[in-house]
């Protein structure tokens, strides 16, 4: 049951974005192999102004640089996790067309005790 959270410059099309939260679900399939419909995802857009980025680790990124940030519970391994971001690069760079080096993913992995997916009640 990841979260997922992504954080980019206003400006792009509905379909972009579209494209963007179905090429995440894609991945997060193919890699960790989610539920059918398990699709927590938000967009957030920021105006150029409020919108900062830079080529530390000798990655040239744009401004189309997305944050992509992960919330999984702490069960996934690593190969599972190098995956999910390979697997993300294929198909963001295929659809809708994003440049790999501007594609910024984070996991975040909680316990599942951190976790409440409805009712108020802790996940177990």
């Amino acid at each position: 049951m990841p979260i997922v959270h992504v954080s980019m410059c206003a400006g792009q099309s509905k379909t972009y974005r579209a494209a963007v939260l179905d090429g995440l679900y894609l991945a997060l399939r193919d890699a960790l192999k989610v539920p059918e419909d398990d699709r927590f995802m938000t967009i957030t857009e920021h105006a150029p102004e409020n919108f900062r980025f830079g080529s530390a680790f000798g990655v040239e990124r744009s401004i189309n640089v997305l944050y992509i940030t992960i919330s999984v519970f702490n069960t996934r391994t690593a190969q599972q996790k190098a995956a999910l971001f390979q697997r993300i690069a294929e198909v963001l760079t295929e659809n809708p067309g994003i440049r790999p080096e501007d594609l910024f993913v984070t996991v975040h992995d909680l316990p599942k005790e951190n976790w409440s997916v409805g009712y108020g009640r802790p996940f177990a």
